[in-house]
């Protein structure tokens, strides 16, 4: 089938990989025109981590990514005040745990795909019409496009599932944080391997040192600290930060000189996509724009993979039937992501506890981590992941 895949981020190249190794003809659309890079740190395992291993990019992952060796919660003043160690959850898992930046992990994929799947890049989708026959899309730039399926995989703000299931606003779960991340060249302390974040109520901001002598950034807080409406572009979000975060303590103010250079930044609700269904006619939905349980939730890229990677499978089993494809899909992983997106809304307060007695408790919590058999029991009962990739044949066209 001819199978138009909207988003090329994580969830829409696994799929274009997947589609084409079963011998579909997967053409990917990006409104972006270029690959995006950059982007915050993502943890990887589970799932999405044997869907990678599949796809033979198990070494590579750990060349592009870090092997974080603690968890380090400070005060103002830069002292210890909680934290824990990462072996205890790479022992969980076996070593197939990887803390990678999300665009690095994106490249990684898009690599198998490049010049083998048709890419559309600066593209945008303005219609789309399906009936039993097809669907037609028709491009800001290159006019209609008619294919046999249609996959969003364009994230939470999702322009496929507003333009085929309805506006955002009718899906969206909105969380009561913002969560915002640049990067910085030459930041000084720099401590290596160790993802080091200082709170203060409904407040948290964090650093980690990557290569190339770059420093990534990450900003949690609630969303009261914010008027309304939220800020659109990057010299509002960059005010926004300066107005939260400003004379708070510890290395902030060097952080938002930093942030002031900063040519990107990235800005959002912490919020989860919830929808009653995946499919409609012959448009399905996968990754954030489906079902995302939020960035904070750990396991978003993993999950998108994994959604691929049965989608494409599905399709494969199910021949010329995609309804029945998308049903099998859906039924499969549904169950496991709204598991985790109730376990998500209980861990955004992990990340900024909204009182100081919730900063207290968190940090001496974080401290029993570092008893191993009592880090594995709640590992085991926090992160345990229980997705069991199926096992699909290979199609007579497959390549």
């Amino acid at each position: 089938m001819k199978i138009a895949v909207v988003g090329a981020g994580i969830a829409g190249p696994t799929l274009a990989y997947w589609l084409s190794h079963y011998g579909h003809e997967p053409t990917l659309i990006e409104r972006s025109p270029r690959l995006r890079t950059g982007g915050y740190a993502v943890d990887f395992w589970g799932g999405g981590y044997a869907v990678a291993e599949r796809m033979g990019l198990a070494a590579d992952l750990h060349t592009a990514g870090y092997v974080v060796q603690e968890v380090r919660l400070v005060d103002r003043n830069s002292q210890r005040v909680g934290g824990f160690s990462a072996d205890v959850f790479r022992r969980l898992v076996d070593g197939r745990f990887v803390t990678i930046p999300r665009g690095a992990l994106a490249a990684l994929i898009y690599r198998l795909i490049d010049g083998r799947v048709e890419t559309l890049f600066g593209e945008r989708i303005s219609s789309i019409v399906h009936d039993d026959a097809g669907v037609r899309v028709t491009l800001e730039r290159g006019g209609p496009r008619d294919f046999d399926l249609l996959i969003g995989a364009d994230g939470i703000h999702s322009p496929v599932r507003d333009l085929v299931f309805g506006p955002e606003s009718r899906f969206a779960a909105d969380l009561g944080y913002r969560v915002a991340a640049f990067e910085a060249e030459g930041y000084r302390p720099r401590d290596e391997l160790v993802y080091l974040a200082y709170t203060m109520p409904g407040r948290m901001v964090a650093r980690f040192a990557m290569r190339d002598d770059k420093t990534m950034f990450l900003f949690v807080f609630t969303s009261d600290r914010l008027g309304d409406p939220d800020p659109d572009d990057g010299s509002q979000i960059k005010a926004a930060l300066q107005q939260v975060f400003g004379e708070k303590g510890w290395e902030c103010q060097e952080i938002l000189r930093r942030l002031d250079d900063a040519p990107d930044v990235y800005f959002d609700r912490v919020s989860q996509t919830v929808m009653d269904r995946w499919s409609h006619g012959r448009v399905a939905l996968i990754g954030d724009a489906a079902a995302a349980v939020s960035l904070l939730a750990g396991e978003g890229a993993g999950l998108a993979m994994v959604q691929a990677y049965t989608l494409a499978g599905e399709l494969n089993r199910g021949g010329a039937d995609h309804q029945d494809a998308f049903r099998r899909y859906e039924s499969r992983l549904r169950p496991i992501v709204e598991m985790r997106q109730r376990s998500a809304r209980g861990f955004a307060t992990i990340f900024a506890p909204k009182t100081a007695l919730g900063v207290w408790t968190r940090n001496q919590t974080s401290k029993l981590l570092n008893v191993p058999r009592l880090a594995e029991w709640v590992l085991r009962r926090e992160f345990r992941d229980d997705i069991a990739l199926p096992e699909y044949a290979e199609s007579p066209s497959a390549h």
